[in-house]
């Protein structure tokens, strides 16, 4: 393998090693100390309730009246529970706090096989609290009336508080849609002087069989009024991101990597205030966030209304719903989302719509994407003949100049200009193909159409596909072994010495075994991925090795030094220019410059001596 050849591929490695170290981020017990405000609220109420069940209701009622005014009705009452359900989502509301109990998401499970509830009345409480005459007063800490009701599109309830006078605090919920994952929601009643503020404390749940992978991917995403999408660091171990918005938030998702549990304004939030952490003790969820949102009381007077959505990641759902929300499905940095959004994905979408085997489909997007990478494969290889066929005349070189590397240089970039050759031609096209592999690695590991969707030996293709565990944990490696990512492995070890035996450059010392170290790297690096990611670059591998021993049969070793031998005649008197020749330059500059440097270091030598000479 030439130098040139070797060093794209090192460079290769490197770049692809760096962005998985970047993308690949570094869990909490359930906080049985920190009871939620509700609880605690609602259980103190009751027991100062309690304590004065001897006095007589008049008595009891003007003492709860003087504490919480016109709320004062709805401070003891019987909590009951409405279901709203359509085709894809049920959710449960309670009439105590009127807040959303429980979402479970109908046509999915979890990776033990368990109904998918993205919360319940153990991971999230809410609060939305208002001044008053009396102090601060949390609504979802009161008891309401549930009226349910329906409509030709949609069907709903409506949690009301009377206050007296004429006022009434109410909450309204509505599914629109038989297929939609959005909760539709209006608060009424509440002055438009004192504010609101919206809380929502939630512990997100492993629901998948990796549950440290799970948690490097999850997060608190949010969008600004100013269309900024913005993700909170991925935090892990003992680590906390805190967040105060400085501009309006028009909603905020947290992400489970698969499902997005989220709030959306039907205009905008206020300024708020985002909290999200990990512990590294915990092993039953991932992280907890907290997220505070003020409700602009401009639109209090008419009602403020959000929309609550609990659905999964799926790119095309996502994008349906708000501006900026298909975000939530992470697709890479933005130099490889566009490949993703624009390429992979609708290659994927329409495959899916025809064919039922994912492990096919990934075989077929392999097989178009090579096709589309071809010419710059065949470019490749050609550039690799070329120097291949050149290697007696640069040795010839080499051994002309002997230690006069510079020189050496300056005549085979002097060869390479006459044949017209750019000696990087062999490593630009893989280069070029990186964008792809890198958005590969973006796209399997966040795709939910993989999620339990089994092929051959791989129960699920989201994640690791492993056929022996080990008793022990090897580090870097992991704790069992990854069948696709050692075939993946092997596919590469092989390519890279066809690719040694194809170039016969004959790199001196170990570095022709450099090239070697990189699939055995990509062994640990890749053995807890998914199982859709190792099978694609397998795949990938196994077409490439193929497209090179055709590309062999194709080309002619002598027809290609005929070739060049042709270009040398016919750039004979042609003026340099382009690459070879700016790179001859800097090298002939180069070497002025370092003539010059050892000129003017002899002089300084020379007249340090005489100065010793005359001092003695």
């Amino acid at each position: 393998m030439d130098k040139d050849k070797t060093t794209g591929l090192l460079l290769i490695a490197a770049i692809f090693l760096a962005y998985m170290y970047f993308n690949t981020p570094e869990q909490l017990p359930p906080d049985n100390t920190v009871q939620n405000a509700q609880t605690v609220a609602a259980d103190s109420t009751v027991n100062q309730i309690t304590e004065q069940n001897q006095l007589p209701d008049s008595v009891v009622n003007e003492q709860l009246q003087a504490k919480y005014g016109a709320y004062a009705s709805g401070i003891n009452g019987q909590e009951n529970l409405t279901t709203l359900e359509n085709d894809v989502l049920k959710v449960e509301l309670s009439s105590r706090g009127g807040v959303v109990k429980s979402a479970l998401l109908k046509h999915f499970l979890t990776y033990s096989q368990q109904p998918l509830y993205l919360i319940d009345q153990n991971t999230s409480t809410f609060s939305l609290k208002t001044n008053t005459s009396k102090g601060e007063q949390d609504l979802n800490n009161l008891y309401y009336t549930a009226k349910p009701f329906t409509t030709d599109s949609s069907q709903g309830v409506s949690f009301v508080l009377d206050l007296g006078n004429g006022q009434q605090i109410e909450q309204q919920y509505w599914l629109a849609n038989a297929d939609s994952y959005e909760l539709h929601y209006r608060v009424k009643g509440i002055s438009e002087n004192t504010g609101a503020v919206y809380s929502w404390n939630h512990k997100l749940k492993n629901l998948e069989r990796d549950f440290k992978d799970s948690q490097t991917r999850s997060t608190v995403n949010y969008y600004t009024s100013e269309e900024d999408f913005e993700e909170l660091d991925k935090v892990t171990g003992d680590s906390e991101d805190i967040v105060d918005t400085e501009v309006a938030v028009k909603w905020v998702g947290i992400n489970h990597r698969f499902f997005t549990a989220a709030i959306i304004a039907d205009k905008q939030f206020d300024k708020g205030k985002i909290d999200l952490k990990a512990s590294e003790s915990d092993t039953v969820y991932l992280k907890q966030t907290s997220i505070a949102l003020n409700l602009p009381q401009n639109s209090l007077a008419e009602g403020a209304g959000f929309t609550y959505f609990f659905g999964p990641n799926n790119y095309y759902l996502l994008k349906d719903v708000t501006d900026g929300f298909s975000k939530n499905v992470n697709l890479g940095w933005t130099l490889f989302r566009p490949i993703n959004k624009w390429i992979i994905i609708p290659i994927f979408h329409f495959l899916e719509q025809y064919i039922s085997s994912y492990g096919l489909i990934i075989l077929i997007l392999v097989l178009f994407i090579k096709l589309l990478l071809s010419p710059l494969s065949y470019k490749s290889y050609v550039g690799m003949a070329k120097m291949r066929v050149l290697k007696p005349q640069l040795d010839e070189i080499k051994a002309k100049h002997g230690d006069d590397q510079m020189k050496a240089q300056q005549e085979q970039m002097k060869l390479y200009s006459q044949l017209g050759i750019n000696p990087v031609s062999g490593c630009i096209p893989m280069l070029l193909q990186m964008p792809i592999l890198l958005a590969m690695f973006n796209f399997f590991p966040n795709s939910i159409e993989l999620r339990q969707e089994s092929f051959l030996w791989a129960h699920d293709l989201s994640t690791y596909d492993s056929i022996l565990n080990l008793p022990f944990t090897i580090p870097f490696y992991g704790d069992h072994v990854s069948l696709f990512c050692l075939l993946m492995t092997a596919s590469q070890l092989i390519y890279t010495m066809i690719s040694q035996q194809t170039s016969m450059t004959g790199q001196p010392g170990p570095m022709k075994y450099i090239a070697y170290v990189t699939p055995v790297m990509f062994l640990f690096f890749l053995n807890n991925f998914p199982a859709g990611l190792t099978y694609y670059y397998f795949l990938s591998n196994l077409i490439t090795i193929g497209q090179q021993l055709f590309i062999r049969n194709m080309v002619n070793d002598e027809k290609v030094l005929a070739q060049l031998e042709e270009n040398r005649i016919k750039n004979k008197d042609k003026k340099k220019g382009g690459f070879s020749a700016r790179l001859e330059q800097a090298m002939r500059q180069g070497q002025e410059r370092s003539q010059q440097l050892a000129e003017e270091n002899a002089e300084n030598k020379k007249a340090r001596a005489t100065r010793r000479g005359k001092k003695k």
